[in-house]
């Protein structure tokens, strides 16, 4: 009898592929409106990018991701602003085009989904009915003018350009973010591992290609072409 394959123990959940919640602070959402002033500037182990503690004008302390060249002591507001600078929160359409934001909300109210790691930004393309930008994929994506985004880029891009060196220290770095630091080829396992697994040389040994009604221990390679649509 075979065994599950790495794809199928990760989705089942166990503690050995789970990111460790007790290791990240807490879920970053975009604050209520006003100005906030920064505090201080603290690191997270589950990401690559800063946060900065702030405190509001009554006195409530929030958290949220670092913008690049945020300082302690420095103002932003978040709200309706018609001009915003950089490291302001405001709602897409009120920020003009051309200009650099990130964690941008998918919908009104939602916090943020888009853009959040280090370094990343979207570009605002054009204004109409809805907000059109340019996510770091390349990609195009329309945006509801009512969704919040930050001006400027996630702070921390040089986190990657520091060299690791070590392939134990590839396996703690990526440990906290609960991805994989290695990725085995099927066809170099044993038959009882993979079903590309097995035989006297690495070779697949039947149809790479597999359907989208396939079991689970047999769906792995590529999945067949889509249907064409009329």
């Amino acid at each position: 009898m075979g065994k599950h394959i790495v794809a199928q123990r990760r989705g089942h959940g166990s503690l050995v592929y789970r990111s460790p919640s007790h290791r990240h602070t807490r879920i970053l959402k975009h604050p209520a409106d006003g100005e906030y002033k920064v505090t201080d500037l603290v690191q997270a182990p589950g990401r690559n990018a800063p946060l900065i503690v702030s405190e509001s004008e009554t006195g409530k302390k929030n958290t949220q991701l670092a913008f690049n060249g945020a300082y302690v002591g420095q103002v932003y507001s978040v709200g309706k602003t018609s001009t915003p600078a950089s490291g302001d929160t405001s709602f897409l359409g009120n920020v003009p085009d051309g200009s650099l934001v990130f964690n941008i909300e998918s919908m009104p109210g939602d916090g943020g989904k888009f853009c959040r790691t280090a370094g990343a930004s979207a570009l605002v393309v054009s204004h109409g009915t809805s907000v059109t930008l340019k996510l770091p994929s390349g990609k195009t994506k329309q945006f509801n003018p009512s969704c919040k985004a930050t001006v400027g880029l996630v702070a921390g891009s040089g986190a990657r350009d520091i060299p690791i060196l070590k392939a134990g220290r590839h396996i703690h770095y990526l440990q906290s973010k609960a991805k994989r630091p290695y990725t085995v080829r099927g066809v170099a396992m044993n038959a009882v591992n993979h079903p590309h697994g097995g035989g006297n040389h690495q070779h697949v040994g039947r149809p790479s290609t597999v359907g989208r009604g396939t079991p689970p221990g047999r769906k792995v390679g590529r999945l067949s072409p889509q249907r064409r649509k009329n």
